[in-house]
């Protein structure tokens, strides 16, 4: 009988058949790096050890230290080694600080069906435990045999800090453009997808055009993972989900649909936005929802959704064909028809 995230009949949960069909190749490594995980999040302190347990289930799909695993597989899968564990491990916790920071900001109860830590343990524990993430992230990229992990991840949560820092101060900014948006999911999404391809190939051996066209590649999924997101937070399935939808607007964060719509609306419509979107947050969601479905908001965003899938599979010609390539094109799909 499977236990844990399988079910009493003895059946895999609908995503991790998933999970196991998309990193097929890297099936015996993606252990290695929870069981990594779980022991880095550990404290002899009683009080601050649930914290980091809760924090380790945060992450989900794990699709960073997947990046990294395949981006080396696509390589040579006998390159995979626990170095790439290690770099899995310190992406992996860095991601989860800014989930954790930015619930925090958002004042998000939940976070994939379970209660944020803030709901929890209050914001002050919860912006602490982002900060013990991102010190024994880099303390552990520390111990890799090569200062290049930690300059390169250093400089991609920089940019994930530089992204969130944008869209914080562009809240409620009705002159928001599409190049503004993209270019600040380009540095709190992308960025990280990005480092994961580029660490996990240079550390497999790969020639310099291979690692290029591997972090193209992560930064192109993460752009594409990230626009879906924002469509999902609009039209998704809030079970699936995992959290109440039309978060975005309630804090004020202008997302493609929102931006499409104000663009393309008659002067009567997007008069009509634009006093809902400065009214009472909580109506924001139902009320403007009808306004973007008026128009091609919806098909367009999920359109500029596919162009930068497209880009991620596109750069994957210049990799060498395999299971670890196939992971990686069908990656791509999913993160733009997902439900979740």
């Amino acid at each position: 009988m499977i236990t844990g995230r399988g079910t009493a009949l003895g059946v895999l949960d609908p995503r991790e058949k998933l999970k196991s069909r998309l990193y097929g190749p890297i099936s015996d490594w993606m252990p290695r790096v929870e069981e990594a995980l779980q022991t880095e999040l550990q404290s002899r302190y009683e009080s601050v050890a649930p914290l980091l347990r809760h924090g380790a289930q945060l992450g989900g799909k794990r699709l960073r230290p997947a990046l990294v695993l395949l981006s080396a597989a696509v390589i040579d899968p006998g390159r995979v080694s626990e170095s790439h564990v290690r770099l899995g491990v310190v992406l992996e916790m860095v991601h989860t600080a800014t989930l954790i920071h930015d619930d925090v900001l958002d004042e998000a109860e939940l976070r994939r069906r379970s209660p944020t830590v803030h709901s929890i343990w209050g914001e002050h524990a919860a912006i602490l435990l982002g900060d013990y993430l991102f010190s024994q992230a880099f303390r552990l990229a520390a111990t890799l045999p090569s200062t290049v992990a930690c300059r390169w991840i250093g400089e991609a949560a920089r940019q994930v800090c530089e992204g969130e820092l944008r869209q914080v101060l562009a809240r409620d900014a009705l002159d928001l453009d599409e190049a503004t948006y993209v270019e600040m999911i380009r540095g709190k999404t992308a960025e990280l997808c990005g480092v994961a391809c580029r660490l996990g190939s240079h550390f497999a051996g790969g020639s310099p055009q291979q690692i290029a066209a591997l972090q193209r590649y992560g930064e192109e999924l993460g752009i594409a993972f990230q626009i879906a997101d924002d469509y999902l937070d609009l039209w998704g399935d809030d079970q699936a989900m995992g959290k109440t939808l039309g978060s975005d607007l309630l804090q004020g964060k202008w997302t493609l649909p929102v931006l499409r719509t104000l663009q393309t609306a008659s002067s009567i419509d997007r008069a009509a936005l634009v006093a809902i979107l400065s009214g009472p947050p909580e109506r924001r969601a139902e009320e403007a929802r009808p306004l973007m479905e008026r128009g091609d908001a919806q098909a367009y965003t999920l359109r500029v959704a596919e162009v930068h899938r497209d880009r991620a599979k596109g750069s994957l010609s210049a990799l060498p064909a395999g299971e670890a390539r196939d992971s990686l094109d069908a990656l791509a799909d999913f993160a733009v028809a997902r439900s979740y």
